[in-house]
Parts: structure tokens; sequence; C-alpha cells
């Protein structure tokens, strides 16, 4: 099993841990284990989608023999990232007579992973909350640094709270059940990574993209602990994202504007940022920061990865600017883009102008 350990300065000394092996949720004795490191109480809330519970929750359930487990069944997909299911959490745990001592868990992808991580951070104001993510998605980034939220129709993760699990809990055989779209969906992510931290990592992805879409496991194993130990550095670094966690949302203000104008589910969170990912390429390129070369790589790789470079053809430049400046990550001094200085390398800037940014939207 590998081991990556996250820890939280802004806040206090403490430090949480991503597990990272086969067949973990299955293991007994690991799981009262991770239980028993923080104190979970006697009551466990599991919070999943219909799809989900099907696959995983009776093993689970038997995992935590020794506590009183209520499942809480949320409706699935991203167009239910909002507030109507925080309270549905929030009814089911007041009528099980759920405690301050109480754990919540999100078995499921990022949208489980945000929704119950707020429901988390604000029931009784605050209580213990674990990560099971069941998606490459969440596995390499939702379920790591403590970002919870909901969507409102205006923009997306606009409610939320900055919440840390006591646990991340990474199980690789929860990928074998996950649809091949999703899955090339999280690789997104995972080539971020590289693109804004680590060049070496992206050359490797570059060689070994077709092992990790056969769900060859070394490969997993490697290019999730990689995605994990870059995004807990930049956590760690700057957790309530004041400066360097800021580069984590490359692409994601492009993808996010995606996101809301095709409305919430129809483009999946990886496939809206692979495009996003290329603007912001683009648009470096237009700085000249980065070379054509650099942008070329950029474009092949999601490519390789089957995933869309460009983003819906209806969407005009008005579509985008509309939403992107609703965007939460919006300042008074304007709207901080993430950009490229090189490969391997990403900044926070306002340095660009209007008609570059025109050059590389739609008309």
């Amino acid at each position: 099993m590998k081991t990556v350990p996250v820890p939280l300065q802004a806040i206090d000394s403490r430090l949480y841990k991503i597990h990272l092996d086969s067949g973990l949720l299955t293991q007994q004795d690991f799981m009262r284990g991770i239980m028993q490191s923080f104190n979970a109480g006697k009551q466990v809330a599991v919070v999943t989608n219909p799809q989900i519970a099907k696959h995983y929750l009776p093993s689970l359930q038997e995992s935590l023999s020794n506590y009183e487990v209520l499942p809480v069944i949320l409706p699935e997909g991203e167009a239910h990232k909002n507030i109507e299911s925080v309270m549905s959490i929030f009814h089911q745990l007041s009528d099980a007579e759920f405690n301050r001592s109480c754990t919540l868990m999100a078995l499921g992808g990022g949208v489980i992973g945000d929704i119950t991580g707020y429901a988390a951070a604000t029931w009784m104001r605050g209580v213990n909350f674990v990560q099971l993510p069941t998606t490459l998605l969440a596995q390499v980034d939702s379920s790591v640094g403590g970002k919870t939220g909901v969507n409102i129709p205006q923009g997306k993760n606009m409610i939320g709270a900055f919440y840390h699990p006591r646990a991340v809990i990474t199980d690789l055989n929860t990928l074998h059940t996950l649809p091949a779209r999703e899955f090339k969906a999280g690789l997104a992510e995972v080539i971020k990574y590289g693109l804004i931290y680590d060049e070496q990592f992206l050359t490797w992805l570059e060689k070994n993209i077709d092992k990790l879409i056969d769900l060859d496991k070394q490969s997993l194993i490697y290019a999730i602990q990689r995605s994990c130990e870059i995004k807990a550095e930049v956590v760690a670094q700057d957790e309530k994202e004041q400066g360097l966690r800021a580069i984590l949302n490359l692409g994601h203000t492009f993808g996010h504007a995606i996101e809301a104008a095709m409305g919430y589910g129809k483009w999946l969170h990886g496939e809206a940022i692979s495009a996003g990912m290329v603007m912001a390429a683009k648009l470096s390129y237009e700085l000249g920061w980065i070379k054509s070369i650099d942008l070329e790589r950029v474009q092949a790789i999601f490519q390789q990865t089957g995933l869309p470079i460009e983003g819906p053809k209806n969407l005009s430049y008005e579509d985008y600017w509309q939403r992107m400046v609703k965007d939460k990550k919006s300042r008074d001094e304007g709207l901080p883009l993430v950009l490229l200085k090189s490969l391997g390398k990403a900044v926070v800037s306002y340095d660009y102008t209007e008609q570059q940014l025109r050059k590389i939207l739609p008309k």
C-alpha cells in the first residue's frame, strides 16, 4: 500500500494520509484501524449514489459492522450538486439523531465528495469526514486538499468551505466499474499536474498514457501517487488559496464557463478543463511564454487521451466572458488566469489583454 501524507500548516499541525491500493474498502481490519485513528464515534453516514451503492455499499457496510451505519443515497450527477442535496443529508442525519461525534463518509466521485464534505463542515459546525473516492478525477484531485462545496445556476462551487478529511482511502478496484468516458475525463487532472508542476511527469505520461487507459495497475499507482504528492505539496504551502495553490486551477476558469453554459453534466468536468487547459496554453503562447512545439505537446497529449481540445462550437466569446467574470476566483483587480511560463511551471497572471483573449476564444 502507498501512503501520501498531507500536512495542514495553516490551521494546525494535523496531518492526514491518502492510502492507495487495491481492495482497501473490503479490508475490515484496515478500515477499522483508520476509524480508530481519529476517534470516528459510533455513528457513520455513508453518502453515495445508486450506481456506486450497488457496487460497493454492501462490502463497505460489512467492513464497518462495528458502527451504526446510515446509508444516504443521493441522485447521481453534477446536476444534483446543489444545496438541496446538502439539505437532504441534513434531514436524514437529523431523523437518525446523529450527534457531533459522528463521521460522514463520501463514497463516490467528485460530486459526492464535494457535497459530503460541505455537509460535514456545517453539520453541528463540523464533524469527522472521510473521502472514499471511486473515480480517477476524485482520486487525484477533488478528494485531496479540503475544497468542498456545491453549485448554483450562476456558477460552479460558489457555495462551499475549506474542510479537510480525516483520511482519504483510494481503492483502485473501483476504477474497474468506472465508465471509460469518466476515466478519461479524470486523466485530464492527472495531465494537469505535469503541465503546472513537473515536466518530467508530463513526459512520463506521454509515454505511458495508453497503459493508464488500459488500467495497468503499476502505471495507475504511480500516476495517482505522483498526482497526490504534487497536490499535497502545493496545498501544504497554501491551504486557503491565497497564492501558489491557484496554479491547480489551470484551465478551470475556461472549463467552468463551459460547464455552466452547457448545463452541468452535459460536459464532464475533465472534458471541460481539457479544452480549458488548451485555451490556457494558447494564451500562454500568445504571450510568448511557451513555444509552438510546447503548445503542440499540450494538444497532442489530450488528443491521445481522447479528450477535447476545443470548447463547444455554439459558445461565443460573450458566453465565456459573462461566466468567467462571475468565477469565484475573480478579484478586485480583475480576473486572474492560470497560464504556463513553461511546461512544468504555471503562474497566476493578469497580464493578458482582451484582444489576446478574444484571439483564443470563439468569435
